[in-house]
């Protein structure tokens, strides 16, 4: 089974982070939140979310994949935060996946994860970033690195995460029971 790392940041957008958790685990793929501090993460529109873990005790695990939830401030507490940084830097040079959304792929440039990449973003976050190609796509994926808009594409995202974990049959089995149009 798959084994995925969620940071949890005070203002983080909470229709990303909590579709991103439910669509995973709905798949099976073992979810870990993580808390930059410990205690409740208040989310950019009021959710108090309740990490798993702090994210010095999640460190001590090892991941098949690190999803970044954006929002604002929140992107900006992981993308200030070394742990996180270094973090994506040892995922990326062993060949594992990092994915973020909405304004937290500036956290991904940060740490040198984009470089040479196609990625997308909230409109501005990468903008004249050298090295990245930026697309207007939803959802893009450039080798192990996943990227995305918004809160309005964070499904689709959430099911190109799940299909990359789990296969394309089990994509197609999360998205039916979720009745989408």
């Amino acid at each position: 089974m798959a084994k995925v790392l969620v940071p949890l940041a005070d203002g983080c957008e909470e229709l990303e982070a909590v579709t991103i958790i439910d669509l995973l685990r709905r798949a099976g793929v073992e979810v870990v939140t993580a808390g930059l501090k410990p205690g409740i993460v208040q989310a950019s529109r009021g959710v108090q979310l309740v990490p798993d873990a702090s994210l010095d005790v999640a460190l001590q695990d090892d991941y098949d994949m690190v999803v970044l939830p954006g929002g604002m401030p929140g992107a900006a507490h992981l993308k200030e935060d070394a742990r996180i940084l270094a973090l994506l830097k040892k995922m990326a040079a062993a060949g594992k996946y990092t994915a973020a959304i909405c304004a937290a792929p500036m956290v991904l440039a940060e740490a040198g994860v984009l470089d040479g990449k196609q990625a997308t973003s909230y409109p501005g976050f990468l903008d004249a970033l050298p090295g990245v190609t930026v697309s207007a796509a939803a959802v893009v994926q450039d080798g192990k690195v996943l990227t995305s808009r918004g809160p309005g594409t964070a499904m689709d995202f959430a099911l190109a995460l799940v299909e990359v974990l789990t296969g394309t049959e089990k994509r197609r089995q999360v998205e039916a029971a979720l009745v989408r149009p």
